[in-house]
């Protein structure tokens, strides 16, 4: 076989701010945001909502990874929470073809292979990077006689931003494809950057204008609250957030979203819920007709709530898959002009 760092042309890596293969970085947060927000520094090193894609006739695929380490997390099996899995095709039709991960937790580096089959026919290939645990190299081996070549654009090239909770960076997905934001963007072949921190998203300003600072950026997607200290701290931050991007990107829709699992505390989440909610109302009364707002507490649905979660608060996959089909509802409605 012959093999291809995912750094090489042809090709391509999405959703990373940081793609340094000699280094062995790959990060979601440039690292001049990782000196500002030391809080960030180990989660905004994960490489949450990377893909490699790139397209090939090759009969086999054979992915090679190398991992910082495959800590153990209580609510996330391997496969969600150190593995990479790989879909073919694009858009509502792509297929999944596989995962790869380490077959047990380890709290030093790791190293993986493991070979696909697929049909010898010119294919897109999109690989989802690991969510919790830090990736170090991947490289992808094709068939000697086979063809690597470049993507294919996004049908929506410029990325969709998330930010938000454990919830945003997919916990507790059993797998990278799985979480609702990986979900909704490869249905509308969309490119993303997944900003979700696991109890460090608080709406702080100095984030706010990393993203306000950000650009070709279709629609901005935040949902918090999970993360505010209090209901107070989430009113002291939540519209101020809005504004910082909006005065940046004047016609950016966004979609304001308030937690899914509402069950064990109705009443702080329906308090939550009416933050966000006076964000959205007041921004409507100026004028702003680029904002919507998504009641989270229908996410899940009516029925069978409480098996959509692993512990109460964490998606499952039938949690994810329930909120991926509402978000996508809406994402659908804003880009009405820009997908068949």
């Amino acid at each position: 076989m012959k093999y291809y760092d995912i750094t090489q042309y042809p090709l391509k890596i999405y959703g990373l701010a940081v793609t340094d293969a000699e280094a062995r970085k790959f990060y979601r947060l440039p690292e001049y945001m990782l000196q500002k927000m030391p809080q960030y520094d180990y989660l905004g090193r994960r490489a949450t909502g990377g893909r490699v894609r790139f397209c090939t006739d090759s009969a086999r695929l054979t992915i090679r990874m190398t991992l910082s380490q495959a800590k153990e997390d209580i609510n996330i099996p391997l496969s969600g929470s150190a593995g990479a899995d790989i879909y073919l095709g694009m858009g509502i039709e792509s297929e999944y073809l596989g995962y790869i991960a380490p077959d047990c937790h380890i709290m030093e580096e790791i190293s993986v292979e493991k070979t696909f089959s697929k049909k010898n026919t010119m294919e897109t290939v999109t690989i989802n990077l690991p969510r919790n645990d830090h990736l170090l190299s991947m490289k992808i081996g094709i068939d000697d006689t086979a063809t690597m070549a470049e993507p294919p654009e996004y049908t929506i090239a410029n990325a969709i931003v998330f930010y938000g909770s454990s919830i945003t960076e997919g916990g507790c997905a059993s797998r990278a494809g799985n979480a609702y934001t990986s979900i909704v963007c490869r249905w509308l072949d969309a490119d993303y950057r997944n900003y979700g921190f696991s109890g460090s998203a608080r709406g702080e300003q100095i984030f706010a204008r990393y993203l306000a600072s950000l650009k070709d950026i279709s629609v901005f997607v935040y949902d918090y609250d999970h993360n505010a200290d209090s209901i107070k701290q989430l009113s002291d931050t939540h519209e101020a957030f809005f504004q910082t991007v909006r005065k940046a990107h004047p016609n950016l829709p966004v979609l304001m979203v308030s937690r899914p699992d509402t069950d064990k505390d109705k009443k702080d989440a329906q308090a939550r819920k009416e933050v966000i909610y006076t964000t959205y109302s007041n921004a409507k009364k100026q004028g702003d007709e680029n904002i919507w707002f998504l009641d989270g507490e229908t996410l899940f649905g009516t029925y069978g709530r409480a098996e959509c979660t692993v512990d109460g608060t964490h998606p499952n996959a039938l949690g994810f898959m329930r909120m991926a089909e509402r978000v996508y509802d809406i994402l659908c409605e804003i880009f009405k002009n820009q997908i068949s």
